[in-house]
């Protein structure tokens, strides 16, 4: 009777054990299936967190000035409107001058120039945001033979005391001076690191990057400037004292013709709408700075 007892409680014991074990397996479960739901909940809700601050944004972002930041401007404001569907960017190319002149008349919300502001234009209130740096190509038709040139005669070929490729070791050809119209930020940067303002003898006066490029590439004997962003096979680029315009020789400062590409504000970035604010954020973060990388330019240090 006894063992008959003992028995019984043995297998009472047995049944308790494997029941709280069962439980305890359960427990486990219900425990990790919480943590992990936890887990999918925080990644929806960051996901759903960046979908509302892209989508939150709504209204406009205006623009207008220099041609040569055309590539810029178009790149990043086609990146910053996937970003943020609900703001549209527009875009005037207009010149530097006439951008900045656009922004202090309140036209527009960012003054695009392909220059460093003047004295005066900071006195009247315009902040100059550097948000890329450009080389100035000086460009060649393609069948020059002329491939490297010191600043002092390319100098001299703009004001007019160089006439001839013959004199720098060329055929005897004309040389056809090209440059930009007056009010251009390429022009300013040029003739001002050049030390040639006021005194071009220019044979014709472009509007635009792409017509100096054009042309340049279609005249026989023909010589211009532009951003280096732009130069293609249709034209030669020519050494400045024996360098290459490229990016590690402009971030070494080997090669002298560089210049900033400004988005003007008036007022700091920080006194702007929203949109704008927005838009600069997005210009210097990593997103922004593979933008500029992409269209050729060089992001500033």
């Amino acid at each position: 009777m006894k063992k008959n007892k003992l028995v019984k409680m043995m297998a009472v014991l047995s049944a308790v054990t494997l029941f709280a074990g069962a439980a305890m397996g359960c427990g486990d479960k219900t425990e990790e299936q919480t943590t992990d739901n936890t887990g999918d909940v925080a990644e929806t809700n960051a996901a759903e967190s960046e979908a509302e601050e892209s989508t939150d944004l709504s209204g406009t972002v205006t623009m207008a000035g220099s041609t040569s930041m055309e590539k810029l401007a178009n790149a990043m404001s086609e990146a910053f409107m996937q970003k943020y569907p609900g703001v549209k960017v527009t875009v005037e190319f207009t010149g530097s001058s006439a951008g900045l002149e656009s922004l202090q008349a309140g036209s527009t919300d960012i003054g695009n120039a392909s220059r460093a502001l003047s004295d005066d234009e900071k006195s009247a209130g315009i902040i100059e945001n550097i948000v890329a740096i450009d080389g100035i190509a000086t460009i060649t038709d393609p069948e020059n033979t002329v491939t490297d040139i010191t600043s002092e005669d390319l100098a001299k070929i703009y004001t007019g005391e160089i006439t001839n490729w013959k004199d720098l070791g060329g055929a005897d050809e004309q040389i056809v001076v090209i440059g930009r119209e007056a009010g251009s930020g390429t022009r300013d940067a040029f003739e001002e690191l050049m030390g040639v303002e006021d005194s071009c003898q220019y044979a014709q006066e472009l509007d635009s990057t792409g017509a100096v490029l054009a042309k340049v590439a279609a005249t026989p004997g023909a010589i211009g400037y532009v951003s280096l962003d732009v130069v293609d096979d249709t034209v030669q680029a020519l050494k400045l004292n024996s360098v290459d315009a490229t990016e590690e020789n402009i971030l070494k400062g080997d090669y002298v013709l560089q210049r900033p590409f400004v988005m003007a504000t008036m007022g700091e970035i920080s006194e702007q709408s929203e949109n704008v604010q927005a838009f600069f954020e997005y210009i210097n973060s990593d997103e922004g700075k593979e933008v500029i990388k992409s269209v050729g330019l060089i992001v500033p240090q």
